[in-house]
C-alpha cells in the first residue's frame, strides 16, 4: 500500500519508472502483442484464400469467346510445332515450305497481335 500513498510521479523501488509509466508500457505491450496475432492470422486467412482459389484471376479464354471461334490464316502445307499460352496470349511456331513463323494470338477476343518470320542466318 505504500504506492498509493506516494505521489503518481514517484518512481517505483528499484526502477526508473513511475506508476503511469509502468500501466502505459502495460498497455503498449498488450496492443502491439493483439496486433501482432491479429497480423499474422490475417496473413495466413490470405495464404489459405488464394491457395484455395487455384490461381484463377480471370474468366477462362473460352468463356470469353463463348460460341464465337477464333480463325487463323496459316499457308496449306504449314505445321504447328508448339503451342505456348501466357494468360490471354497464345504463341504458335508454325513450320512451313517458305520458312518458320511465330504468331501470336490474343485468345479473349481471337485476333492476331504480331507475326514473326524466323529467317536463318
Amino acid at each position: 500500500m505504500a504506492i498509493l500513498n506516494e505521489p503518481d510521479n514517484t518512481p517505483l523501488p528499484g526502477t526508473v519508472f513511475t506508476p503511469r509509466q509502468v500501466r502505459a508500457l502495460k498497455i503498449a505491450v498488450i496492443v502491439m502483442g493483439i496486433l501482432l496475432v491479429g497480423g499474422f492470422a490475417f496473413v495466413l486467412a490470405t495464404i489459405v484464400y488464394q491457395a484455395s482459389r487455384g490461381g484463377q484471376s480471370r474468366a477462362p479464354a473460352a468463356a470469353v469467346l463463348g460460341d464465337r471461334a477464333a480463325e487463323l490464316a496459316v499457308p496449306k502445307d504449314a505445321t504447328i510445332s508448339a503451342m505456348s499460352l501466357d494468360g490471354d496470349r497464345l504463341a504458335l511456331h508454325l513450320n512451313s515450305a517458305a520458312g518458320a513463323e511465330i504468331v501470336v494470338l490474343d485468345v479473349a477476343s481471337g485476333r492476331v497481335i504480331s507475326r514473326v518470320k524466323l529467317k536463318p542466318e
